[in-house]
């Protein structure tokens, strides 16, 4: 039994022992196998490192070759700086010298200069007092006596001249000017003035004048005292004149009549309650008036309160003509003649529509009518140059834009033509006879005679006292004093005779 295990165990010695020497043999083989793989593998490495610092090395020496192609290329430019600043040093040297050279030249010369302007001096000193001790005149008096005939000369040259300007302006642009307002003229219809300071109210019969006055006169001062007007009841038949200066308040005293008359109920508290009930109508007819003119006209976007000015206007004179009316032809002929200009029409249109808005303010401050129409323009809201046109259509400020003289000369148009306004007789003989007196105030004007209305202003001088240039002096003279001094509808043309006359008889 023991031997049996003896000889197993060697028997199993013996098999691991040659196992393992298969084993150790294997080894041998794979580690040769794998040290030659290793070294296969460190010689690709190195081979793969070489490549690489080859690689490397060569980017390397293209970026140093970059820099130093840079670096000659700068300091060939600093090069050529360099040069190009010696070149303006050197010339900036040589522009000193020359300077200085210039300026040594040029003190010896002024030198020369101040020498020679004493010697002047000196000599026309020696001349000037010979001049005086030959004529017996000092130098100012003969100076003066120089002045005063080149400033006659030099007035008659300038006369002359002003003239042959005239006539050439004239000639050019008096031909398109009067071509523009005619047909802006005759492109606007136009009404006749009629308007009265009274009103006529027409009744049925006479009996109703006694309701109207009333038990001892209450119901007609009832009614004067609401409305401010003055009822005038006399013998004309079927009438009852009604009198203000306010349009305003003799609209609403009619209409009031009309309501009391035909309801027949008349009596104080009555008659107030008809009359605000009419006051508030009225109110109520502006503002419709307005929207209606400004609908009817294009002009949009004014302000509430502009519009309720303008429909005030239709109760409004000026010289008898209605001034809603001559604000609609003012705005007419502003749009027409701005067209025709080549100016916005709208804006024109505008500005003239407003120009004398300023006649129909609430509280009436002591301002003139284009200054106080301004500054409401201005209060609500309206354009700078629209306001500048309202306020400068009388001269009252400055005229700023092109539509201001055409704003000006539009209402001057719509004021001026025939039929248009009612002078007051004494107001219109006055004006003439300022334009016959202004005209004798000057020498040698014998006779002055103001015709056509006082468009035309005629002028006899004597032919011993004024020659012919003289007599074109007083012309213009006379037209320029009429201008500054007084004022007119239209203009007036100054005509001044210069006759001479050879008287003989035969015997």
């Amino acid at each position: 039994m023991l031997t049996s295990i003896i000889i197993a165990t060697i028997t199993f010695l013996t098999g691991a022992g040659i196992a393992a020497v298969f084993f150790v043999a294997n080894n041998k083989k794979n580690a040769k196998k794998i040290e030659s793989e290793v070294e296969l593998l460190k010689k690709n490495k190195l081979i793969e490192v070489k490549e690489q610092f080859i690689a490397l090395k060569a980017e390397h020496e293209q970026q140093v070759q970059q820099r130093n192609s840079k670096i000659q290329s700068t300091e060939a430019r600093l090069q050529q700086r360099e040069m190009q600043l010696n070149q303006r040093q050197g010339e900036i040297q040589r522009k000193v010298h020359e300077t200085e050279v210039v300026k040594e030249s040029f003190d010896v010369q002024l030198h020369a200069l101040e020498a020679k302007k004493k010697e002047l001096e000196s000599i026309t000193r020696r001349a000037q007092e010979q001049l005086e001790t030959i004529s017996g005149l000092s130098a100012e008096k003969a100076k003066e006596s120089l002045i005063e005939s080149l400033k006659d000369e030099a007035k008659t040259n300038a006369m002359s001249y002003v003239n042959d300007i005239m006539e050439e302006a004239k000639m050019t642009a008096n031909k398109e000017a009067k071509k523009i307002i005619i047909q802006s003229i005759q492109r606007v219809a136009t009404e006749t003035a009629i308007e009265n300071s009274v009103t006529v109210f027409h009744i049925e019969s006479d009996e109703i004048k006694g309701r109207i006055i009333g038990r001892e006169g209450r119901n007609i001062r009832a009614l004067e005292a609401a409305t401010g007007v003055e009822i005038i009841v006399d013998d004309t038949p079927e009438a009852i004149v009604l009198s203000a200066f306010d349009p305003v308040r003799r609209e609403i005293a009619r209409l009031s009549l009309h309501q009391l008359v035909t309801d027949g109920r008349i009596h104080p508290a009555r008659i107030e309650e008809v009359v605000n009930k009419v006051r508030r109508q009225v109110e109520e007819e502006l503002v419709e008036i307005g929207k209606r003119t400004t609908i009817d006209l294009g002009v949009h976007g004014l302000h509430p309160e502009l519009v309720r000015l303008v429909g005030k206007m239709k109760y409004r004179s000026s010289y008898g003509q209605n001034l809603l009316q001559h604000a609609r032809e003012t705005a007419n002929l502003c749009a027409t003649m701005a067209s025709e200009l080549g100016l916005n029409p709208k804006k024109a249109k505008r500005a003239g529509l407003l120009h004398d808005i300023g006649k129909v303010p609430d509280d009436e401050p002591e301002l003139p009518h284009a200054i106080l129409g301004m500054r409401l323009a201005e209060k609500y809201k309206e354009k700078p140059d629209i306001c500048n046109a309202i306020g400068a259509h009388h001269d009252e400020v400055e005229m700023e834009t092109l539509i201001a003289p055409v704003v000006q000369a539009c209402d001057a148009i719509s004021g001026a033509r025939p039929g248009a306004r009612r002078e007051i007789v004494e107001a219109y003989i006055k004006r003439l006879n300022d334009l016959e007196n202004l005209a004798l105030s000057y020498p040698g004007v014998l006779k002055t005679y103001a015709i056509q209305a006082g468009r035309e202003l005629r002028v006899i001088v004597g032919a011993d006292k004024l020659d012919d240039k003289e007599t074109e002096l007083l012309s213009f003279d006379l037209a320029k004093k009429i201008q500054d001094e007084m004022t007119y509808p239209g203009q007036v043309k100054i005509t001044v005779i210069r006759e001479t006359r050879a008287v003989s008889f035969a015997k």
